[in-house]
C-alpha cells in the first residue's frame, strides 16, 4: 500500500490535526469535530489513526548502528528541574574533536523519532544531545497523547532552564571542539529561537517551524539561524514577519526558508504531514550550515 501524504487528507482535516497535536483540542474533540465533516465516527478515528505516527516505519539510523554510540546522559541544572537528562550520541570512530548540537523536541517529549534524528546528526559526524523535558515527570510515556498531557504539567521556566543548562554542558564534553549549535522541531524550534537570544557565543541555531522569540528580545542574538518554515502554517507563520524586521533592525545574520504548499511538521518522517522534497531539502541545509558554522 503507498503511503499516505497530507494531499490524501481534506485540508479541514489537518488543520483539525494541528490544533490536536499542539494541545488545542483534545482525542474526543477531535474525533467529534472530523466526524461531522461526513465521515462519521468509525472514518474519523479512521483518520486520526492514518495521520499518528508510525515510528518504526520511518526510523533511518538503528539504536544499535555500529557507527554510532548512543547512551544516557545527565548534566546539572540547578536553575531548572535540578538535573537534565537525555540521549546522547556520538560517531563511533571519532576523529578528533567534533561540533556538538542540541536537539530539541516537538511537544510530546524524546520520542523515537527525535532520538532518530540525533542519531542522523551523529552519521553526519556531530555529538548530538536530545533532552527529554518529560524526565522529571517519569519521561517520555511511549503514548503521544500520554505524552502531550504530560507536557501541559510541566514548569515551563524550567524547562526553558533545563535546555539552557544542556546547552551549556555540551561546550565541555571532552570529545567536543566547544561549539554548539541548536536545532529544534515545532515546540523545539520555538525553543531554539529562545536560546538564541540567551547564549552569546551560540554557534548556531535551526529552528524548524517554531514560535518567534519576543521582539525585544532580538537584538541579543548573536548566533546565526537557519529558518525554516512550512508553506501551509498560518499559525507559526503569523509571527514572521515582525521576526523578520527586527532581525534585520538587528543586522542578525540569518537565512529563511518557507516550503510552499507543505504542512507543519512536513520533516517528521512519521506522519503523513511529512513531504520527502521539502524534507531532505531543509535537512540538507541544515547539515550543510551546521558545517559551515561549528567546524570553523
Amino acid at each position: 500500500m503507498a503511503r499516505k501524504t497530507a494531499n490524501d487528507f481534506d485540508p479541514k482535516v489537518l488543520k483539525l490535526f494541528d490544533l490536536y497535536v499542539h494541545g488545542d483540542v483534545d482525542r474526543r474533540g477531535f474525533l467529534n469535530r472530523v466526524a461531522k465533516l461526513g465521515l462519521g465516527a468509525s472514518g474519523a478515528a479512521a483518520v486520526l489513526d492514518a495521520l499518528n505516527p508510525r515510528f518504526a516505519d520511518a526510523e533511518q539510523v538503528k539504536r544499535d548502528d555500529p557507527r554510532i554510540v548512543g547512551t544516557r546522559a545527565e548534566f546539572p541544572s540547578p536553575n531548572g528541574y535540578r538535573t537534565v537528562s537525555g540521549y546522547l550520541v556520538k560517531p563511533a570512530n571519532l576523529s578528533g574533536k567534533a561540533p556538538l548540537v542540541l536537539v530539541v523536541h516537538e511537544n510530546r517529549g524524546l520520542n523515537p523519532h527525535i532520538e532518530d534524528i540525533a542519531r542522523r546528526l551523529a552519521l553526519a559526524n556531530f555529538i548530538a544531545f536530545a533532552p527529554d523535558a518529560l524526565a522529571p515527570l517519569g519521561g517520555y510515556p511511549g503514548d503521544e497523547d500520554k505524552a502531550r498531557e504530560l507536557f501541559q504539567k510541566l514548569d515551563q521556566t524550567k524547562t526553558r532552564s533545563d535546555f539552557l543548562a544542556a546547552a551549556n554542558a555540551l561546550k565541555a564534553l571532552p570529545d567536543g571542539n566547544g561549539k554548539v549549535g541548536v536545532v529544534g522541531f515545532c515546540y523545539g524550534g520555538g525553543i531554539a529561537n529562545l536560546l538564541a537570544t540567551q547564549i552569546g557565543d551560540l554557534g548556531a541555531a535551526v529552528p524548524f517551524y517554531g514560535a518567534q522569540p519576543a521582539v525585544e528580545d532580538v537584538k541579543k542574538i548573536k548566533a546565526p539561524l537557519l529558518i525554516h518554515y512550512a508553506g501551509n502554517d498560518d499559525r507559526i507563520n503569523a509571527g514572521w514577519p515582525a521576526y523578520e524586521a527586527a532581525l534585520k533592525e538587528a543586522k542578525v545574520n540569518y537565512q529563511a526558508f518557507v516550503y510552499p504548499g507543505v504542512q507543519h511538521g512536513f520533516n517528521n518522517d512519521t506522519t503523513p504531514r511529512y513531504d520527502e522534497a521539502a524534507a531532505k531539502l531543509a535537512w540538507g541545509r541544515t547539515i550543510d550550515f551546521f558545517n559551515a558554522q561549528l567546524r570553523t
